[in-house]
């Protein structure tokens, strides 16, 4: 049997849900997830998760807020005066924006408040401050 260490690619089925039960993501109906173990595309408590299992093992982990998007941060929040605004946009509470990082990067944010003066954007990743759980299933393991 192989069993997964750091730098392996792996295919998994998964069910992502919060502290309540709310479901936030699942590959069911999809193609499993496919990624290197260790090399930074999910995150870290997900990654940790994976190293020595075998193929056909399935397991439920919970991911500490350190190990998956972190807390949430005062910082990552934005006030826009009003007259910012692009003219052909209307903001509302919950609308989903992509904006220009300082870098040339893209920066998704949330509007969260909107007043006669001013537009709130949450630029914290949505699962910030939020402990996860994983249902993880490994499909297949390939090592390099």
């Amino acid at each position: 049997m192989i069993e997964v260490k750091k730098g392996d690619s792996v295919k998994v089925n998964y069910k992502g849900t919060l502290v309540d039960g709310t479901v936030f993501d699942s590959s069911e109906g999809k193609k499993p997830l496919e990624f290197v173990v260790g090399s930074g595309q999910v995150i870290q408590g997900f990654d940790e998760a994976m190293i020595g299992m075998n193929i056909g093992d399935s397991k439920v982990v919970q991911i500490p807020v350190e190990k998956a998007y972190g807390e949430r941060r005062d910082e990552m929040m934005m006030v826009v005066p009003v007259e910012q605004v692009p003219s052909d946009l209307t903001p509302e509470v919950g609308m989903k924006l992509e904006m220009g990082g300082m870098n040339g990067e893209v920066v998704r944010v949330v509007v969260v408040n909107v007043d006669e003066k001013d537009v709130t954007l949450d630029a914290n990743p949505p699962l910030a401050g939020e402990e996860l759980i994983f249902s993880i299933e490994l499909v297949d393991c390939t090592t390099p």
